[in-house]
């Protein structure tokens, strides 16, 4: 486990990983969108 010693280290590494969770989830509601206007083709 990583040790923190002062807020703007933990507030960076935070960031990092809301950045990180922001980009899974708009890639997962683009692949989703495809997938649901995918079967109108059809």
């Amino acid at each position: 486990m990583h040790e923190f010693y002062v807020l703007q280290e933990f507030m960076l590494h935070t960031k990092g990983i809301v950045y990180i969770l922001m980009v899974a989830i708009l890639l997962g509601m683009v692949g989703f969108w495809h997938f649901l206007t995918g079967r109108e083709e059809d």
